[in-house]
């Protein structure tokens, strides 16, 4: 990222861009600076001072939360491909539990819950779609985690992913069936795009693969589900807007209340067919 706004940058380490701020001094701190607290992170100054004043026990501890690893990003990446490596055992059935169809979202079999769940499973006849998705997580998640932190990062992950689902819903046959964490993966490409954007940053690169990815949705036999990655995109981008346009503190109330809000009318969205019974 280039030409950042300076409020923007980690206050030791003015190359990197984030959106975190330390929660007693206000200052924004990136990955490496950051102490994970109960409620939000600490910087290193406001960290020392807590040292100075708090048992030597309680101290070293605190030091080996500030890591700042990647922890939401890693644990999503374990839990995917544990439930791969269960799909691949004859008589679970958990494809079949935790994939979605649109006839999930009506009155036939109301299982709204599979919105969610067909994140986490994928197809077993092509192991690369596993291994692209959690490739492509493994990159993105580590810059966005760092950038917005662990809380905003999931909800940021699990909004895109139920985005894609509700595409899924308007934008497919009801018999359609989806597997696959590519709704979520698209929403963390276009909430970056947003971020890249809003800061000055060049997302040219990223903007050619995402329509490269888009594209190629779109070529007979290869079997892809456009409309997840579609609805993924804008949910992501949507989030990564609001994240951009709240940063300061003093706008936190208002952030939540935008992503809750959000998330209302999407799923508001999902009962299409409540309104529009099938036919």
């Amino acid at each position: 990222m280039t030409d950042a706004d300076p409020g923007s940058r980690c206050y030791r380490h003015p190359d990197r861009v984030s959106y975190v701020l330390c929660q007693r001094c206000g200052r924004t701190i990136c990955g490496e600076c950051q102490t994970q607290g109960a409620v939000g992170v600490t910087c290193p100054e406001c960290m020392r001072e807590q040292r100075q004043q708090a048992p030597r026990v309680r101290s070293r501890v605190l030091t080996r939360a500030s890591s700042g690893a990647p922890v939401v990003t890693y644990t999503l990446i374990g839990i995917t491909v544990a439930v791969f490596v269960l799909q691949l055992i004859p008589g679970l059935g958990i494809t079949n539990r935790l994939y979605f169809t649109p006839l999930a979202m009506s009155e036939i079999a109301f299982e709204p819950w599979r919105m969610i769940t067909t994140m986490f499973v994928h197809s077993t006849g092509l192991i690369f779609h596993v291994l692209l998705n959690m490739y492509t997580l493994w990159i993105l998640g580590q810059l966005l985690e760092g950038l917005l932190g662990r809380g905003r990062f999931l909800a940021l992950y699990f909004i895109s992913g139920f985005a894609g689902s509700v595409g899924v819903i308007w934008l497919s046959n009801p018999n359609t069936a989806v597997v696959g964490a590519s709704g979520a993966i698209f929403g963390l490409m276009g909430a970056f795009l947003v971020i890249q954007r809003r800061l000055g940053g060049q997302a040219t690169q990223l903007l050619i693969l995402v329509g490269i990815n888009l594209v190629i949705g779109f070529v007979p036999g290869f079997n892809i589900a456009w409309q997840a990655h579609l609805g993924g995109l804008v949910g992501g981008a949507l989030v990564g807007l609001i994240f951009v346009e709240t940063r300061d503190r003093s706008r936190r109330g208002l952030q939540i209340g935008l992503l809750v809000a959000l998330s209302a009318v999407l799923v508001l969205l999902s009962l299409r067919y409540f309104f529009f019974p099938l036919i």
